[in-house]
């Protein structure tokens, strides 16, 4: 059951990727020059006084975490880091392997 809910996110995240690569695409066509959003951008666009309250309790727990992980993941393209995310719960909750030689009675 938790199993098949994380590979759904896995697969509703890669979709999200493909949508943005898509949509930078297009923006990058029409643009002419590479245009990308990055994680921190879209995520500012969407609900600006979540990202800055994530900011300080982070700060809070570890200037570090917020100065080294959280920005640079901030700064990637959004569609390389829903992708990477995706792409990890899947694996990581794919179904076992059928055993070999035994019988599933």
């Amino acid at each position: 059951m938790i199993r098949g809910l994380f590979r759904l996110i896995g697969l509703l995240l890669l979709a999200g990727a493909f949508i943005f690569l898509v949509y930078d695409g297009a923006r990058s066509i029409a643009d002419q020059t590479l245009r990308l959003t990055r994680l921190g951008d879209f995520w500012n666009d969407i609900h600006q006084a979540s990202q800055r309250a994530f900011q300080i309790r982070l700060e809070e727990t570890s200037a570090f975490l917020w100065d080294h992980v959280a920005k640079v993941v901030l700064n990637q393209p959004a569609c390389v880091v829903l992708g990477v995310v995706g792409i990890v719960l899947l694996v990581l909750f794919r179904p076992p392997k059928p055993l070999i030689g035994y019988g599933r009675d």
